[in-house]
């Protein structure tokens, strides 16, 4: 009986469909080099039509890098159950199973190739990792400050190395709403 009232996770496949859509209709990081384009007056960016795809592509991954993390971290420690019982935390063999099965669908519906779904997948270690060592010294973060988070630091690089604070104070607005938009797609799929 125990079993049955127990929370499941979401489904993984279509999370992973939900966040790719989503990701793609809000459309949050070519508003995000827009708007950081007018508001620094950084119009060279916008140029080269090949050049600023080619930013929005590299910039749209990091996007699904972090939205992918936080999703994993909110199914992993915040399941619930049908009966909007008390959160629990999934097992590892659980979370394991989940994101393997996340990560394949994710991996379908991008139509990567098997080497561009490892370096996927080697990312989002890469970013779990560096959170996690993070989160130890984590405090409260004024308004004015950026998110010591990888994708601040890796889209401010990206973004505009050569005005790097003003890159990643624009980044952590756009994790911000990245992270909003997860926690929404997941709250979906607890409902469900």
């Amino acid at each position: 009986m125990k079993q049955a009232t127990k929370g499941k996770p979401p489904d993984a496949a279509d999370l992973a469909r939900q966040i790719s859509e989503a990701l793609q209709q809000e459309r949050i990081i070519p508003r995000f080099v827009d708007s950081y384009v007018v508001e620094n007056g950084r119009q060279a960016l916008q140029v080269h039509a090949a050049l600023y795809r080619e930013l929005l592509a590299l910039l749209q991954r990091e996007a699904l890098l972090a939205i992918c993390e936080h999703a994993l971290e909110l199914v992993r420690n915040d399941v619930r159950g049908r009966r909007k019982s008390k959160a629990r935390t999934l097992s590892r063999r659980e979370a394991s199973l989940f994101r393997r099965k996340f990560l394949m669908a994710l991996a379908r519906q991008q139509t990567w190739t098997a080497g561009d779904a490892l370096d996927f997948q080697r990312d989002l270690q890469m970013y779990e990792e560096l959170l996690a060592r993070a989160a130890t010294t984590r405090r409260a973060r004024k308004p004015f400050e950026a998110a010591n988070h990888p994708f601040v630091d890796r889209c401010a690089f990206l973004l505009d190395s050569s005005f790097m604070e003003k890159a990643r104070l624009a980044a952590s607005r756009a994790l911000i709403e990245l992270e909003k938009l997860a926690e929404q797609l997941c709250r979906l799929e607890h409902s469900n």
